[in-house]
């Protein structure tokens, strides 16, 4: 494969990943919202994101040992670092804050931590297009591509969710989704052209990545579904949540690479 074409195939593949993150929030369009499903929206989305990061991001980075063989220890200390990262972000995020400077409906302290989590998570998948172009095997790279574009759908879904349920349009919410997968296409390119440089900060990346999006669902979600729908309505969405993540992802790891 030419550099030209490592490069297009590349960024085509992480902009078509990122546009489906968007198809997440379809679904959600008929769907009413009541203090009920603004709890179930939470504790689903939680229960994906928690599986999201222990089943697809962590299980990745460990898998790396191969390559890597510190990988399981750099996962380990990129979660505490997602989440040391996180609850800073947590922090300096205030309602008041938010209010003074952006006034559009829907947007919450709750929706920018979810924003802002998931961008991060796809940071890594970026980079992990780019990495599998560079090997010079077209359709590994076409099927490391693809497996992230659909695993972008409920991804999006996750995201979608509790923006629905703040009162966000359907539209705004697609958009939200699709900016959080914009790293996918800026890191795939110089991911391919550098994959010696980045294939080494996957593991870490991985573990980054999980750990902002754990720390979000028990210091966010959680705690918000609990107090709107109680604990048993919230254990079931996360649980809805959590197993509907890991069937996805256990299709998608049945795809031979």
């Amino acid at each position: 494969m030419s550099q030209a074409d490592l490069i297009s195939w590349t960024l085509l593949t992480g902009i078509l990943s990122a546009l489906a993150t968007g198809l997440g929030a379809l679904p959600l369009h008929f769907v009413k919202a009541t203090s009920r499903w603004r709890a179930m929206a939470s504790a689903v989305a939680a229960g994906m994101m928690i599986s999201a990061s222990v089943f697809s991001l962590v299980q990745e980075g460990i898998a790396l040992k191969a390559r890597f063989p510190a990988a399981p220890y750099i996962v380990m200390l990129g979660l505490l670092l997602g989440a040391a990262f996180f609850r800073f972000t947590e922090k300096n995020f205030s309602e008041r804050e938010i209010h003074k400077h952006l006034s559009a409906p829907g947007i919450t302290r709750r929706g920018l931590l979810i924003f802002t989590a998931m961008f991060i998570h796809s940071i890594p998948e970026g980079i992990a297009i780019g990495v599998a172009f560079a090997t010079g095997d077209f359709n590994f790279g076409i099927i490391i591509a693809i497996a992230i574009a659909v695993h972008n759908i409920p991804e999006g879904i996750a995201v979608s969710l509790p923006l629905k349920a703040d009162g966000v349009s359907t539209k705004n919410c697609a958009i939200a989704s699709i900016l959080t997968s914009i790293p996918q296409p800026i890191m795939a390119v110089p991911s391919a052209l550098l994959a010696w440089f980045f294939e080494p900060l996957l593991p870490v990346g991985l573990g980054f990545a999980g750990g902002a999006m754990i720390y979000l669902t028990m210091s966010e979600l959680i705690p918000e579904a609990i107090e709107e729908g109680g604990k048993s309505l919230t254990a079931w969405g996360v649980m809805v949540g959590l197993t509907g993540m890991l069937f996805i992802t256990t299709i998608l790891n049945c795809i031979p690479h």
